[in-house]
C-alpha cells in the first residue's frame, strides 16, 4: 500500500512538472522565442516593487551570479534594459522593454485560461476544503522555503 506522503511527493511532482512542460509548449505556440527560465525572470523583474539586481535575485532565490548571466542574455535579445543608479553607482537596475511586456501579456493569458478551464471543469469553488488546503500547502512553502 502507497503511504500518503509517497501519493502527496508524487502529485505535488507531477502537476508541477505537468504545468511547466504545458507552459512552455503553449508560449511556443503563442510566438514566445525565449525559454520558460527567462519569462519566469521577466515576471520576476515586472513583479518586483523596485527592481534591482539584488531584489530581482532575491525573488528568484538565486546568487547574483546566476541572475546576472540571465540578465546579459535578455538584454542581449532586447528583453530588458539595465541601467546604474546615478547616486549610488553600485544599484543596477532593470527595466523590461515592450518586447517583454508582450511576452509577460502571453503568459499571463495562459494561466489565465489555465486557472478558469480548472474552475469551469472541476467546479474548485465548490469544494472549500480543496481551497484551503491548497492555501496551507502554499503558505507552508512561502514560510518553509
Amino acid at each position: 500500500m502507497v503511504s500518503p506522503k509517497e501519493v502527496i511527493n508524487e502529485l505535488l511532482v507531477d502537476v508541477f512538472n505537468h504545468i511547466l512542460s504545458i507552459e512552455s509548449d503553449v508560449l511556443k505556440q503563442r510566438g514566445v522565442k525565449i525559454s520558460m527560465t527567462e519569462v519566469h525572470v521577466l515576471e520576476a523583474i515586472k513583479n518586483s516593487q523596485i527592481p534591482t539586481m539584488g531584489s530581482v535575485a532575491q525573488r528568484l532565490r538565486v546568487t547574483l551570479g546566476t541572475l546576472t548571466t540571465s540578465i546579459n542574455v535578455l538584454v542581449r535579445k532586447n528583453y530588458v534594459f539595465r541601467y546604474r543608479d546615478e547616486a549610488d553607482r553600485r544599484k543596477v537596475y532593470l527595466k523590461l522593454t515592450d518586447s517583454a511586456l508582450e511576452v509577460l501579456k502571453v503568459h499571463d493569458e495562459f494561466h489565465n485560461e489555465m486557472v478558469s478551464s480548472l474552475f469551469k471543469d472541476l467546479e474548485l469553488e465548490k469544494d472549500e476544503v480543496l481551497m484551503k488546503s491548497l492555501e496551507n500547502i502554499s503558505r507552508y512553502f512561502k514560510e518553509h522555503y
